[in-house]
């Protein structure tokens, strides 16, 4: 679901192989250790089968790699691949293999796990996002280096989908227990988790590729803002992942002990909308709430004015964006105008929203604006990842609800009538289709319309573009500064 649905946390121990708990001069005086942390607590390890963000982006490009992946400029690089042709008619696509990459239970990588990885999405996972592979007619084993995949029609998505949790590859023999013991062709491997406290990652000594700077990597799950900043001023920790309180930013970036690493992500926080349910599933009603809501003002109060106002689901680095922040000019008067008009002057609602700061701060000031245009909102904090998940997002027992997605080009799940909007547009449907299939060109143009049709239904209302905002002590080096994959990866970081 580019829900991330995650920011990030860190507590002020650090675990360590052999040990649940060091002091936070153990982090200090070990250069080979590295402790990163986030808010959002994978529910489990398999991202085949629970939604969210939180498994890819502690394990994508880290333990799971796929056969190519986006590179910092968001651009598709190879990775388990080492090159790939596409046939004229853009139907079928040729993968040379690298030969010298195994699992981390010591079986080699080929084609055969190629095929297995890619076929089993359509057989086995269970996850929202899995429709994607839909359009993967077979994969042959050319040669054990050598993979062909052949689609029933032309798809520009499909190669970019390859980059997400998609297109991570598997091996036959490891996926027995894919919630507790992954298993991939990454430069780490999971050595232990304590649920609730944090996950620890070990260099993974078969990997094939370079290996990376720091060999245990911690991961460290804190929903405490307060507990994050002082965890890192504190000398208890190296990396805030992304920083959750933005009144904090300045008090390192006055702080010579750190550096603060600042860039743009694909994480739309939206406004969603149950357009399936009464009376979100009048568009005059969706209309109101959008004109009833000063996105500004709402920016200024939950990040500080950080952030990007964008209108729509498609951020600026995505080819086809355009500004529709516009659409929705602050307007009470002609919010209360629409709510009458639909027969709904005074209305309740519930917003149910992740337990996560972003969206609490954002939560409050729909509620106050919503109010004054006689809209009475009732907040409703749910724990995050597994109850959100649970009864918002697959259960569909929500009215508004406000969460950041994170996957990219996640515009086209506006195409599925079933995924928890509720949206269903029979020309969305159509262009989303026209731009998957067409020349760069079409696609760009088809997917303008896209955006702009789903403004005009006011399917939901976007509120900001969550920056992407990194705090770490000097000594680490390497960060991405635009987060657009749905990793946090680990690979390029190193010390000074």
């Amino acid at each position: 679901m580019k829900v991330r649905i995650h920011a990030a946390a860190l507590v002020v121990l650090l675990v360590t192989s052999g040990c649940s708990a060091g002091s936070s001069a153990t982090v200090a005086k070990d250069p080979t250790t590295l402790a990163v942390g986030y808010t959002a607590e994978p529910a489990n390890f398999d991202f085949t089968r629970t939604d969210g963000a939180a498994i890819p982006q502690a394990l994508l490009y880290n333990v799971y790699e796929g056969l190519v992946k986006l590179d910092a400029d968001g651009k598709i690089v190879p990775l388990l691949a080492e090159s790939w042709t596409v046939s004229e008619d853009r139907k079928t696509y040729d993968f040379t293999l690298r030969k010298d990459a195994k699992f981390s239970n010591g079986t080699p990588f080929t084609a055969e796990d190629v095929k297995f990885s890619l076929m089993r999405v359509k057989t086995d996972w269970t996850v929202s996002i899995k429709s994607t592979m839909d359009v993967v007619d077979r994969v042959d084993v050319v040669a054990p280096d050598h993979a062909r995949v052949v689609l029933t029609k032309p798809s520009n998505g499909w190669l970019f989908s390859l980059t997400s949790r998609l297109g991570a590859m598997f091996s036959p023999t490891g996926v027995a227990d894919l919630a507790n013991k992954p298993i991939g062709t990454g430069p780490y491997t999971v050595s232990s988790r304590r649920r609730g406290d944090s996950i620890v990652l070990k260099e993974n000594p078969a990997y094939w590729g370079r290996k990376p700077a720091y060999t245990t990597v911690v991961l460290k799950y804190v929903k405490d803002p307060t507990a994050l900043n002082n965890a890192l001023l504190s000398n208890g920790i190296d990396v805030i992942s992304a920083i959750t309180v933005p009144d904090s930013i300045p008090q390192f970036q006055s702080d010579d002990r750190f550096t603060v690493v600042e860039g743009t992500t694909n994480s739309e926080v939206t406004l969603a909308f149950n357009n399936a349910r009464p009376p979100l599933n009048d568009v005059r009603v969706r209309r109101a709430l959008s004109y009833a809501i000063d996105r500004r003002a709402l920016l200024d109060t939950a990040w500080a004015g950080r952030g990007t106002l964008i209108g729509s689901m498609v951020p600026p680095t995505d080819p086809w964006y355009e500004d529709l922040s516009g659409a929705y000019p602050f307007d009470p008067a002609k919010a209360r105008s629409l709510l009458a008009e639909a027969g709904q002057p005074k209305s309740s609602l519930r917003l149910r929203i992740p337990n996560l700061p972003y969206a609490v701060s954002a939560a409050q000031v729909v509620a106050s604006q919503l109010a004054d245009v006689g809209v009475t909102v009732t907040i409703e904090p749910l724990d995050f990842p597994a109850v959100w998940l649970k009864q918002v997002f697959t259960d569909r027992d929500y009215d508004l609800s406000i969460i950041q997605h994170v996957e990219a080009r996640d515009i086209v799940t506006f195409g599925r009538p079933k995924y928890y909007w509720g949206y269903d547009g029979e020309s969305v449907r159509q262009n989303l289709a026209k731009a998957d299939a067409g020349t760069p060109q079409e696609q760009v143009e088809a997917m303008r319309r896209v955006a702009r049709r789903l403004s005009e239904d006011a399917a939901a209302d976007w509120l900001f573009l969550f920056p992407n905002v990194i705090v770490a002590k000097n000594k680490v080096t390497g960060f991405v500064r635009n987060q657009v994959s749905e990793s946090f990866d680990l690979t390029g970081l190193a010390p000074r």
